[in-house]
């Protein structure tokens, strides 16, 4: 019914080894200061918008007393 493949499906997967390079790829560049100051800014914005979401939304995730009161409109009143 089924026929067994090769273990691995390319030739060129199971040859890979004969392809390995001896040259060393250059050494990474260093971070500038402004780099640096400019990521840890970013970090600390987006720290600082998801702490800043959390205080503003714990409020409204509260169940209390003002959330059974029903609320009615004025316009409702003077009928």
């Amino acid at each position: 019914m089924f026929r067994w493949r090769e273990a691995v499906p390319f030739a060129f997967v199971a040859e890979a080894d004969h392809f390995r390079s001896n040259v060393t790829p250059p050494p990474r560049e260093r971070l500038s200061a402004s780099q640096i100051v400019g990521r840890t800014l970013l970090g600390l914005t987006v720290v600082a918008g998801l702490a800043g979401s959390l205080i503003f939304g714990m409020p409204s995730l509260q169940s209390g007393d003002a959330a059974t009161q029903q609320q009615q409109s004025e316009a409702s009143d003077n009928r």
